[in-house]
């Protein structure tokens, strides 16, 4: 198995709708034939700890049977929309690969 997450932090002047359409095009995601599973969160409220990062907005996590599944869910054309769609939305991004 392969482990795609994804920490967005979006840009701050975002309107509640645009927030809520960002979530909806995340979980469209799950429509690629390679994602096993998906799962969109935000932050969650636990206690507060030195080692806890709450600054970004989303969390994507996506399970894919592995590296293979990956590539094609890179180069899935709802994917490339979704980029192409939503890149404007975010001010930074940083992804985490694990098997």
């Amino acid at each position: 198995m392969l482990i795609h997450t994804v920490i967005f932090w979006l840009k701050k002047e975002l309107s509640l709708q645009e927030r809520v359409n960002f979530k909806e095009q995340l979980q469209n995601l799950d429509l690629i034939s390679s994602v096993h599973q998906l799962h969109v969160g935000a932050p969650a409220p636990t206690t507060q700890r030195p080692v806890i990062d709450d600054s970004y907005d989303f969390c994507l996590t996506v399970i894919l049977e592995n590296v293979e599944a990956h590539d094609h869910y890179q180069e899935d054309p709802i994917h490339l929309a979704f980029i192409q769609n939503c890149s404007h939305l975010w001010e930074r991004v940083k992804i985490f690969d694990a098997e």
